[in-house]
C-alpha cells in the first residue's frame, strides 16, 4: 500500500497483518507451536521413552560397570555384598535370636538369602530413585530427553544386578537340597511384575527428591524399618501365631513380602502354599499394576520442572 504525503512523497506502508488482534494462545494454535520444553501427552511421552530404550539400556549397563569399578574385587562385589549381608543377619537372627524356629536349616538359610536378595532389589531400586534427577541435575540440565529415562533405568541397573546374584542364589537352594524343578520357572514372572512396581516406586521417589534433597538422608530409615515389618529375616505367620491375625495379614500382603515369598515358594522346595496369603498372585499383580502407573503418571505430570530452580 502507498500514500501521497504533503509535499509530494509517497510513502509505503505494510499491509494489515493477518494476524492482527490474534492472543498469544490463538496465534500459538494457528501455526502449531509450542512451548519450549512443555510437557508432552502421556502417549508422546511413552512414544519418547521408547525412542530412547537404547539409551536407557546402555546408561544403565554403563552406571553397573562403573559402580565397582574402583574396587579391586570389581563386579564380584555384586554378588558378595548381598551375601555378606545374608551372613551378618543369619548370625543375629538365624543363631542368636532363633528367628529361624519353626523352619529347618536346610530352609532357612536359602529363605534368608532369598529374602536379603530379592529385598535388596526394591531397596537399591528406591535409593537411587530418590538420587535419579537431584543427582543427575547436569545431565538433566544440558541434553533434551524423557526424565523417566534416568529412575528407570537405575531400576534396570538393580534388575541386571539382581539377575546375577541369582547365580549365587541358585547354588544357595541347591546347596541345601532344592533342586531344580517347573516351579523355578515361576521366578521370571515374580521379577517381572517386581520390576514393574520398582520402576513405579522409584519413579515417585525421583519426582519427591528432585524437590527435597533431604529426602535420601531419611530413607534408609524407611527402608530399614519395611525390611523388618516385610519378614527377610523370619516368617511372619510363625513369628507372629501369638499375635491378631489381621497383624500377620497386613504385614504378609505388604508387597515386599509378597515378591519375596513368591521367589521363596518358587526356588525352595520346603516353603509351600501353605507359607503364603490367599490370592498371592493376584495381590502381585494389583501392587505392579498400580505402583507402575501411578508412579509413571506422576512423574510424568511434572515432567517440565524437572532441573529448573
Amino acid at each position: 500500500m502507498s500514500e501521497q504525503t504533503h509535499d509530494g512523497a509517497v510513502a509505503v506502508t505494510a499491509p494489515p497483518s493477518p494476524d492482527a488482534g490474534l492472543s498469544r494462545a490463538e496465534l500459538a494454535a494457528k501455526y502449531g507451536l509450542s512451548v519450549s520444553g512443555a510437557r508432552p501427552s502421556l502417549a508422546a511421552y511413552v512414544r519418547q521413552l521408547w525412542g530412547r530404550r537404547h539409551f536407557i539400556l546402555a546408561f544403565s549397563q554403563a552406571k553397573l560397570t562403573a559402580q565397582y569399578s574402583q574396587a579391586k574385587l570389581g563386579q564380584l562385589w555384586q554378588v558378595a555384598t548381598p551375601l555378606l549381608n545374608a551372613a551378618v543377619y543369619f548370625l543375629i537372627f538365624g543363631l542368636i535370636l532363633n528367628a529361624g524356629r519353626g523352619m529347618d536349616k536346610d530352609v532357612y538359610i536359602p529363605f534368608l538369602v532369598t529374602g536379603v536378595f530379592v529385598f535388596t532389589f526394591t531397596q537399591t531400586s528406591v535409593m537411587a530413585g530418590v538420587r535419579a534427577i537431584a543427582g543427575n541435575l547436569g545431565l538433566v540440565r544440558a541434553l533434551h530427553f524423557p526424565r523417566a529415562s534416568l529412575p528407570i533405568s537405575f531400576a534396570l541397573q538393580q534388575l541386571q544386578q539382581l539377575l546375577v546374584s541369582m547365580i549365587v542364589l541358585f547354588a544357595v537352594a541347591i546347596a541345601f537340597g532344592s533342586y531344580p524343578g517347573g516351579s523355578w520357572l515361576l521366578i521370571a514372572p515374580t521379577l517381572a511384575l517386581q520390576f514393574v512396581f520398582n520402576v513405579g516406586l522409584s519413579l515417585i521417589m525421583a519426582r519427591l527428591g528432585s524437590k527435597t534433597p533431604d529426602l535420601a538422608q531419611l530413607m534408609p530409615f524407611v527402608m530399614r524399618t519395611w525390611m523388618y515389618a516385610s519378614g527377610v529375616m523370619f516368617s511372619i505367620p510363625i513369628m507372629l501365631k501369638d499375635k491378631p491375625a489381621w497383624i500377620a495379614d497386613i504385614l504378609m500382603y505388604n508387597p515386599a513380602a509378597i515378591y519375596m515369598d513368591l521367589i521363596r515358594f518358587s526356588l525352595i522346595d520346603g516353603y509351600t502354599a501353605s507359607n503364603l496369603p490367599e490370592h498371592v498372585w493376584f495381590a502381585a499383580l494389583i501392587w505392579a499394576v498400580l505402583v507402575g502407573a501411578a508412579g509413571f503418571v506422576y512423574f510424568w505430570k511434572a515432567e517440565e520442572r524437572y532441573g529448573r530452580g
